[in-house]
């Protein structure tokens, strides 16, 4: 699974030169529409205070682009107690990827460059960090992932904290797993590292309730696809499930085959059913 951690992404795939900070990809990465400065990208690197959205552009459209927009402009207001534009934010994330062809992910990161962890309480000055990425296959292959007893902070948010996350990831992998499943203290499931998780009993998808983030990709599904509810699931019932799925802007829709020991269906009609109407989802152009 990819990782959506900005300061990992920054350390692995931007090169820092004296008058630009371009990606080894030949993307450029923009601060408030002009290339974003080392000192900038430091600031983020070591406070690692604000929060995100990611997006898959194909030929500068995007699916559900309004709610990500919602997004940080309601996540602002929580981080950072202050208002953010949205027809701004529009305009700079198509200021930044004017003319790139094709498919790609685009990520926009709100953080204050001048923020300092000694002086948290200054009044906030926003800034919008526009990064891009190259996107990954489609279909993606079943996955394999571990559970692990864990909650988010603030997991309403999507913020860059992502340590525990990722820690947590680290782990799955070493034990040979692709990625984390999180489950809270009483068994029920919660949320991938950076998906969402769904299941399919037979009749419904069912979307696990509990505090967890309210990704883009779910929200679409649960509006286009008849027979779903949200409800609490139990660690307990993933056995009786015919298939689990995760879901995000960059792997649209993903079978999980295993959790943990259990194994499940990695390829139920259900998968192809919910790729299906998410593709087909219209997107809005920038």
């Amino acid at each position: 699974m990819t990782c959506h951690c900005l300061s990992t992404e920054l350390l692995l795939h931007l090169v820092m030169r004296k008058d630009q900070v371009e990606c080894k990809t030949g993307s450029m990465a923009e601060l408030n529409g002009a290339q974003v400065t080392p000192e900038a990208l430091q600031a983020l690197g070591l406070v690692n205070y604000g929060h995100f959205t990611s997006m898959r552009v194909d030929n500068q459209r995007i699916r559900g682009l309004s709610q990500h927009l919602d997004r940080l402009v309601r996540d602002c207001r929580v981080i950072f107690n202050s208002y953010l534009d949205r027809d701004h934010v529009r305009e700079l994330i198509r200021h930044a990827i004017a003319d790139k062809p094709g498919s790609f992910i685009v990520r926009v990161t709100i953080f204050d460059p001048d923020l300092q962890l000694g002086h948290l309480d200054a009044e906030a000055k926003p800034g919008v960090l526009v990064t891009t990425r190259p996107t990954a296959d489609w279909p993606p292959t079943p996955m394999k992932v571990q559970s692990a007893v864990y909650r988010r902070e603030l997991p309403e948010v999507k913020h860059v904290g992502l340590f525990g996350a990722l820690w947590h990831r680290r782990k799955a992998e070493l034990s040979g797993y692709d990625d984390a499943l999180f489950v809270d203290a009483s068994s029920f499931v919660l949320e991938g590292a950076t998906w969402n998780i769904g299941f399919f009993d037979g009749d419904r998808v069912v979307w696990p309730g509990g505090e967890i983030l309210p990704g883009i990709t779910m929200r679409l599904l649960k509006q286009v696809h008849d027979h779903t509810i949200t409800a609490p699931v139990s660690y307990r019932d993933i056995p009786g499930m015919r298939a689990a799925f995760a879901v995000n802007t960059a792997i649209g829709v993903r079978a999980i085959s295993a959790i943990d020991n259990i194994q499940l269906s990695g390829g139920d009609p259900i998968i192809d059913t919910l790729r299906k109407e998410y593709q087909e989802i219209p997107r809005e152009r920038l």
